[in-house]
């Protein structure tokens, strides 16, 4: 069992089948269904399309009744091993009360993706009681940093200890994508829970929000104005949700538009509004979103989070 009952999924270990998902928005290129396919082989494992990974309704993978066949398919068949979506988007939340999350929780699996995956994760930890993982989507490859990352999470039972940070890019002093910023200091250890900003203010009073008491909260977003942000920041607080958790990494918030044509705050500025308030370790600009680099976080497990420094540390192993 993992942290505060969590069961840790087994290990991809060389071999392992993977069926590649996409249970929210569509492919953008034909040829992402090759691309998963082939970063599976160069990580070892044995890639299984879905039937309908490759489908097109509008803005989704296919219908609602496609895309949730394909990823129950997965999530009931023994002869898979983990579950590696192809992409985010938006649909996920069109489906997931049809998920069976009791089929997880009778035979553990690991769970990969992040964006509109956020709902799905966390709705696998709070539900099915079982670790999932915000990490890379499987249609795009891997820089070394993120399959480092992505390894020693998923493929070993030993606690990851320290994760690491992007390397400088050369000729560049200070890059905004490596740049963590201090906004309250301290250190703090807590189960690791969160994702995409959007997606886990729309799982606000629903049955899929894990309980956040004592959790070190991360976020994440892409493509918002820096007012909507604000938004969901206030509704995050309203509905009780900031006030429970022990420290917040922020991660990207990539493509951001922080005018509007009523002026403009700083995105520091909005941060500091809603946690500076709770008195808690706050650090932003960690490599957790929207980049290429960026860590693979197990949700459930316990992490220790110092926001002086930027340092999170994975305390115990995330796979059996």
């Amino acid at each position: 069992m993992g942290s505060k009952g969590l069961t840790r999924p087994p290990r991809l270990r060389v071999g392992a089948r993977i069926a590649l998902v996409a249970p929210a928005g569509p492919l953008l290129e034909r040829d992402d269904l090759t691309r998963g396919a082939e970063l599976c082989r160069a990580l070892g494992f044995e890639p299984v399309l879905a039937p309908n990974a490759g489908n097109r309704y509008g803005y989704l993978a296919g219908s609602d009744e496609q895309r949730l066949d394909d990823l129950n398919t997965a999530v009931r068949d023994s002869a898979i091993d983990g579950i590696w979506c192809l992409r985010g988007g938006y649909g996920i939340t069109r489906i997931l009360s049809g998920v069976d999350f009791a089929a997880l929780e009778r035979r553990p699996k690991a769970v990969i993706g992040f964006s509109d995956i956020t709902a799905l994760i966390n709705a696998i930890a709070h539900r099915s009681g079982v670790v999932a993982f915000h990490g890379p989507m499987s249609r795009k490859g891997l820089t070394p940093f993120s399959r480092s990352h992505f390894e020693r999470i998923l493929t070993s039972p030993l606690k990851a200890g320290t994760l690491g940070r992007p390397a400088q890019p050369e000729g560049v002093l200070v890059s905004e994508v490596n740049r963590i910023v201090t906004l309250a200091p301290g250190k703090v250890e807590g189960r690791l829970y969160g994702g995409n900003l959007t997606l886990l203010q729309a799982l606000i009073g629903t049955e899929f929000l894990p309980l956040l008491d004592g959790a070190i909260l991360f976020l994440e977003d892409v493509g918002e104005d820096l007012y909507s942000v604000d938004r969901m920041l206030a509704h995050l607080r309203m509905a009780g949700v900031l006030g429970r958790v022990k420290g917040v990494m922020v991660g990207q918030f990539t493509d951001m538009k922080r005018n509007t044509s009523d002026g403009a705050l700083g995105f520091d500025e909005v941060l500091a509004t809603y946690f500076l308030p709770l008195r808690i370790p706050v650090a932003y600009g960690l490599p957790i979103g929207h980049v290429d680099d960026q860590w693979t976080l197990p949700l459930g497990v316990e992490a220790s989070f110092d926001a002086t420094t930027g340092e999170v540390q994975i305390l115990e192993g995330a796979v059996e």
